[in-house]
């Protein structure tokens, strides 16, 4: 890693080369542009990365995803398929720092573009290898995208109501985690590499692994105590006061009210100071079993007011709440705001355009959304000509051979 100066983004002087498509390998990309590496991003001639089409998209064909997925990047176009795109592709590796890819297990290696061969010649060489069920085992050929992962990793078992078939999230939790994960894994092996002399290594992450890796207690609750978690709608099971309750202007607030001094506080807030005294729900074992009971009166009371007013009794009285936010509500809310959460970044063909914010902040070195997704291949010259050196006559002919 080359040196950076003070106040510089903190993993400037980080070269990325970003392979694969769709969410998995991208947005552990763009978690690492977000904090100042530069993420060069590789993709097929013609219609590259398909999140370039994927989402809802504006009138004029530019989707609404790409621009997040694939905003501080640069695109390069590249042919990996052909064995001049793959001698150029060890090139482009051969300057950087971290490679990310989500291919299925096997393809990098046929392509002459494993692990071995690349840090023969990059020894320092991160490499993050993000697929369905990782790179080893009797499953790592297998296709697997992040729906099968969330199932296989026992997410979706425990969303969703008992009645019902285990349903899906509205975002792609799978690859995000896995991603996050990847990111994490990078940063680690390059902490590992620069403090303490080490060279680089793979880090291997399977989709399913990741969802995993949040499932609690669920693993010794069914090894020890022969308990299997299943579906439970919108509350855990002997934890209450905890649920979303309705309002008569058609909100839903989430109060979470079930520690002993915080009940307390929500009975009188709701006007039943003597709920906290009876022996139904004074305790958290009592409040547990009675839970269907207790939600019951809370909803009764919520449905007289609007969301705005129970907000604001909550408040008043200490309870943790909060209303189930749409991206309207987000877009309003004063805590968005001041915490400048979303953040408007110019993009070439649509202009403004609102997006989320890079999360963590950092107080002394933040990240920063810097531009856009970029066009297909509008950093070749920039990547082939400027990092490469590669020169202007064998840049064109690598276009008109389809290479580039």
């Amino acid at each position: 890693m080359s040196e950076v100066g003070d106040g510089a983004r903190p993993l400037e002087g980080l070269r990325v080369v970003e392979m694969g498509s769709l969410l998995a390998g991208p947005f552990c990309g763009q978690l690492l542009g977000d904090f100042g590496a530069e993420v060069i991003k590789v993709e097929p001639p013609g219609k590259g990365d398909p999140m370039r089409e994927w989402g809802r998209h504006r009138k004029e064909g530019r989707t609404l995803w790409w621009p997040i997925i694939a905003r501080n990047k640069k695109s390069v176009t590249l042919n990996l398929r052909e064995k001049e795109g793959q001698d150029l592709a060890r090139r482009l590796i051969a300057e950087a720092d971290v490679l990310v890819e989500n291919f299925r297990p096997g393809t990098m290696e046929k392509w002459g573009l494993g692990y071995g061969e690349l840090a023969a010649s990059n020894p320092g060489l991160v490499m993050v290898r993000v697929s369905g069920f990782g790179q080893t085992g009797p499953y790592r050929d297998q296709a697997g995208f992040g729906s099968v992962g969330e199932a296989m990793g026992g997410i979706r078992h425990v969303t969703g109501f008992p009645d019902q078939a285990p349903p899906r999230t509205g975002v792609s939790l799978g690859d995000s985690l896995a991603a996050t994960f990847g990111a994490l894994g990078a940063l680690t092996a390059l902490y590992h590499r620069e403090a303490h002399g080490g060279r680089g290594q793979v880090v291997d992450v399977g989709i399913y692994e990741a969802v995993l890796a949040l499932m609690e207690s669920t693993i010794p609750e069914h090894v020890l105590t022969g308990h299997t978690r299943g579906r439970t709608g919108t509350v855990l099971p002997f934890v209450a006061p905890s649920n979303i309750y309705p309002t008569n202007d058609e909100d839903y607030v989430l109060i979470a009210g079930n520690a002993d001094n915080v009940f307390r506080r929500l009975a009188e807030a709701v006007g039943h100071p003597a709920w906290a005294e009876d022996e139904k729900y004074s305790t958290h074992h009592a409040r547990g079993e009675n839970m269907e009971e207790l939600d019951a009166m809370i909803s009764a009371w919520t449905r007289e007011r609007t969301g705005d007013e129970v907000l604001e009794a909550m408040a008043g009285a200490g309870v943790p709440a909060g209303k189930v936010f749409t991206a309207a509500d987000m877009m309003e809310d004063p805590h968005y705001a001041a915490r400048e959460n979303v953040v408007e970044v110019e993009d070439p063909q649509i202009g403004p355009f609102p997006m989320q914010n890079v999360v963590p902040r950092l107080t002394e070195t933040p990240g920063e959304v810097r531009w856009t997704g970029p066009a297909l291949g509008q950093h070749n010259d920039e990547v082939y000509g400027g990092l490469l050196g590669i020169g202007e006559e064998e840049r064109d002919a690598l276009r008109e051979g389809g290479i580039v």
